[in-house]
């Protein structure tokens, strides 16, 4: 019991919390005493519970702690996100004022981290693709003999066949299982790599920019954690994307081996009418199947490419025009909110034997 409260991740409360308050800002007014009692608890309810399983007591009293706590932080993150608003305006207004002297410097500075950026992130891109190739290509000739094998056993009696369907059907599904987590384990480092990359190239971007910004270098750092942060999160959004395409590469082979399961369970007699199909079929859908996850997961490195140059064109604008858009005080916003109920957590006193 003592290393539970290790099991509670202040960032995955801090998310639930999060959410939450985004939830409450896009329900009319009149919805939102409903929800902030009932949704709050439900939702801490759940992350806790998955989290604390064996320690439901200590799981309850957090929860009693933190629903008060994120309906007050609510109220006052309300009267803080003007106030950030303001304080972003005032910094983009006096990073404008301050490098205006330097604006073609700045530009050009800009210009060639994006450049740059685009340089590195094309053989990346080719690479993800490559490897998306590769892996669905080895996917798709381990799964190959069991089409032949599966004509082959047509050719035995039928109490032959329907003894020896379930265990075959178990073996389709562990390749396929083996498969796709194989399949994820050669993409989940193409992500890591990428997340690499944009910490660099933001560092190098920094370096290139603070000359230009002496006095106004809390703003300027302000724009750049901003930007790092928007380009690390749509590096897990790729890692999530592969992921997520994986599973429903998953979900899309496995019926195959469910259906020779139903297959088994039936008659004898009727068992070669309903394999012959399959066995016909069995190739060509896993062969489509696997081509359709090419073309969905092989450009996402191109995209995620477009996502990075497109946030340094953005910060370009700002630092241009002095204008902050809705996502800089909401990102000041968040981080605070995560800050705050981390520090809320370490105050929480441990489970009790």
């Amino acid at each position: 019991l003592a290393g539970s409260r290790a099991d509670v991740n202040p960032d995955e409360v801090a998310s639930v919390i999060w959410k939450y308050f985004t939830e409450l800002g896009s329900n009319a007014k009149d919805t939102v005493d409903q929800l902030q009692q009932t949704e709050i608890s439900k939702q801490l309810n759940t992350l806790l519970n998955s989290n604390l399983q064996s320690v439901s007591a200590y799981a309850e009293d957090l929860q009693e702690r933190l629903v008060p706590f994120a309906t007050e932080l609510q109220a006052r993150m309300a009267q803080d996100s003007q106030r950030l608003k303001e304080q972003i305006q005032r910094e983009l207004q006096e990073l404008k004022a301050k490098l205006a002297p330097y604006a073609d410097q700045v530009h050009q500075q800009i210009s060639t981290n994006i450049q740059q950026l685009q340089a590195k992130m094309s053989p990346y891109a080719e690479e993800l693709r490559s490897q998306v190739d590769r892996s669905a290509g080895e996917l798709q000739r381990a799964l190959e003999p069991y089409a032949a094998e599966l004509r082959e056993r047509l050719q035995d009696n039928a109490q032959s066949i329907q003894a020896s369907l379930s265990p075959y059907a178990d073996r389709l599904q562990q390749q396929i299982d083996g498969g796709v987590e194989s399949l994820k384990e050669q993409l989940s480092p193409m992500a890591d790599e990428l997340k690499a990359q944009v910490e660099q190239s933001v560092a190098e971007l920094r370096r290139g920019l603070s000359p230009y910004a002496q006095e106004v270098q809390d703003g300027l750092n302000r724009q750049l954690e901003s930007l790092n942060l928007q380009m690390e999160r749509a590096a897990e959004e790729l890692r999530t994307r592969l992921a997520t395409s994986s599973e429903e590469l998953r979900a899309q082979l496995s019926p195959l081996a469910r259906e020779l399961r139903e297959a088994a369970s039936g008659d004898a007699e009727s068992l070669r009418q309903r394999l012959a199909p399959l066995a016909q079929q069995l190739e060509q859908r896993v062969g489509q199947t696997l081509e359709a996850f090419r073309q969905q997961a092989a450009p996402f490195g191109e995209t995620f490419g477009k996502q990075l140059v497109q946030r340094l064109e953005e910060m370009r604008g700002k630092l241009d025009t002095g204008a902050a858009g809705v996502e800089d005080h909401l990102q000041l916003l968040e981080q605070e909110v995560r800050e705050k109920v981390a520090a809320f957590l370490s105050t929480v006193p441990p489970p009790q034997n």
